[in-house]
């Protein structure tokens, strides 16, 4: 379980450091948030919103017993 969090932690930090590159240079014009026609308007607090819970996977990870 803890890999499992923690392969969902970085697919979530890339789709949301990707999505936040393209935001701000306008390069890099890959990523889950360009896709999803619902988050026109929105990219960047949908990139914010999975560098977090990125963070939040990371940590509840850490918090799992090996195993």
């Amino acid at each position: 379980m803890k890999r499992l969090l923690e392969f969902l932690g970085f697919l979530a930090l890339v789709q949301g450091t990707g999505g936040l590159v393209y935001e701000i240079t306008g390069r890099l014009r890959w990523g889950i948030t360009l896709r999803w026609g619902v988050l026109d308007g929105y990219g960047i607090y949908a990139s914010i919103a999975l560098i977090v819970l990125a963070l939040a996977l990371f940590a509840a990870a850490e918090s799992r017993r090996p195993g």
